[in-house]
């Protein structure tokens, strides 16, 4: 254990985050950059003193949940996870889970898109969305949070994604994105969220079980699609898949050839009826 590099890069990476990147309020009265001690401490579940004493390099080795807590807190990256692991001594294995926190800069930028747009993580729940994403495919602040799954909607509910995209196209979809599932079961195979997803889809879906049977894996990066929407009728869209490395998220715009009966009915959307950014 290297207690003195532990505390810089524990220092460092605390006062990198501001108070809005955590959820949590700016106030008046701050005197140093980033959050405080007790901040971190409270996102990481555990003391304040524990945390002050590693900050100050005269901490316990700290345990592998205790790493996990402050790795989250500290909103790392998987680079800066297993550095901190290290640091601390430990080899630092897989992660525990994907990453469900969104960065406040990709919030920002999917607020501001004019195309509809998703973040997905690594087991497809869908973390945020635009309004004209909710316009095109669904409205999600009506799903239950646990229900707000693209695999779920598919699987479990897939009258509403083949109405929308066709027999053919989603049963390309459903086979892509279980393969992408299994990609994940893999990267995180201590993640109860997904072994949960997976018997879930299993038990409720043939279809799945049949897909899953296959053991297919890869990554779904784009494809073209052709939404039939109640409202504004056909739509050939393009679907990119853009990647956060750090995060292992995704987020999934659809976009049409500007200028096209498909473009103006994405503008149509705009007035048809949209949703807020985020969940509550």
């Amino acid at each position: 254990m290297d207690r003195a590099q532990l505390a810089d890069f524990l220092r460092i990476r605390r006062e990198r985050l501001r108070p809005e990147d955590a959820s949590l309020p700016a106030g008046l009265r701050r005197r140093t950059p980033g959050l405080r001690r007790e901040e971190v401490a409270s996102l990481a579940t555990m003391s304040t003193d524990y945390y002050t004493r590693l900050e100050q390099a005269r901490g316990p080795r700290p345990s592998r949940p205790v790493l996990t807590g402050l790795a989250r807190a500290l909103q790392l990256s998987t680079a800066e996870r297993d550095h901190l692991f290290r640091l601390a001594g430990e080899q630092p294995g897989p992660p525990t889970g994907p990453p469900t926190d969104v960065r406040t800069g990709v919030l920002r930028m999917l607020a501001r898109l004019d195309v509809p747009g998703l973040i997905l993580d690594a087991k497809y729940d869908v973390l945020a969305w635009n309004p004209l994403a909710a316009a095109l495919i669904t409205d999600f602040s009506a799903i239950p949070t646990r229900d707000r799954n693209l695999l779920r909607l598919r699987f479990l509910d897939g009258t509403t994604q083949s109405d929308l995209f066709g027999d053919e196209q989603t049963a390309e979809f459903a086979r892509e994105a279980a393969a992408d599932l299994r990609a994940a079961t893999g990267k995180y195979p201590d993640d109860k969220s997904i072994s949960t997803l997976v018997d879930d889809l299993r038990t409720g879906s043939e279809e799945f079980a049949r897909i899953w049977a296959l053991h297919e894996v890869g990554t779904q990066q784009t494809m073209c699609q052709t939404l039939h929407h109640p409202v504004v009728g056909r739509i050939d869209v393009i679907c990119e898949v853009l990647v956060i490395p750090e995060r292992d998220q995704r987020v999934v715009l659809y976009t049409a050839d500007p200028g096209s009966p498909s473009d103006q009915s994405l503008r149509l959307l705009e007035v048809v009826g949209t949703q807020s950014l985020l969940p509550g």
